[in-house]
């Protein structure tokens, strides 16, 4: 693989991991909801369901989810029923009525396992990989050693997107200490989340 067309990979990429998705939102919502260090918690998560999803796509579900309507129904509606749920937990989180006006919205374990679930869960996530990656990739040499450098990238570039909007938008809860509009960021974080797992169950597969 040359190095322009790894260079072409990550500008790519990192063009579409500007646009804000269910992953994003959530690791705002709790960084909002419950400061800095609760959005990072899903920082992993959020990395590691990339990787799944990734390492999915590259052995093959892509291809067998893009030509299964069934298969592909399924998953999204698994995937879109789960987003619903969070964003009900999320809109039901209570905050204290302390002065810090600290929220209780779940475990950092909780948080983690919440963004794998729904990042690994994403079977657009899925058909996108197995349908972007294989564009750059060179049949003409190894392909699992490019699949392996592409996909390290694509999953470190993820982890600092969404350790950046945990980071900026725990700087934003600075702002947000009152439990009203603490409890007023839960509701619109899980409004949102529950409107991605609605418009995720809608989508037809493409093609």
């Amino acid at each position: 693989m040359s190095f322009e067309v790894w260079l072409a990979f990550v500008v790519t990429s990192a063009v579409l991991l500007a646009i804000p998705g269910p992953a994003v939102l959530l690791v705002v919502s709790y960084a909002l909801g419950a400061g800095r260090r609760s959005g990072l918690a899903t920082v992993p998560g959020v990395t590691l369901g990339d990787f799944t999803a990734m390492t999915i796509s590259l052995l093959g579900a892509g291809a067998i989810l893009a030509a299964s309507a069934t298969l592909f129904t399924v998953l999204k509606l698994v995937g879109a029923a789960y987003l619903v749920w969070l964003g009900i937990q999320l809109w039901r989180a209570p905050v204290s009525d302390g002065a810090s006006g600290t929220a209780v919205v779940a475990s950092p374990r909780r948080m983690f396992w919440n963004a794998w679930l729904m990042t690994s869960l994403n079977p657009k996530g899925i058909v996108f990989f197995i349908a972007f990656v294989p564009q750059f990739v060179n049949p003409a040499q190894p392909v699992l050693m490019q699949f392996a450098i592409l996909e390290a990238s694509f999953v470190t570039m993820a982890m600092l997107n969404a350790a950046l909007w945990a980071v900026l938008a725990g700087r934003m809860r600075e702002r947000f200490r009152r439990p009203e509009t603490l409890r007023l960021v839960h509701r619109a974080g899980g409004t949102c989340l529950i409107a991605a797992g609605l418009l995720t169950a809608i989508t037809r597969r493409v093609g």
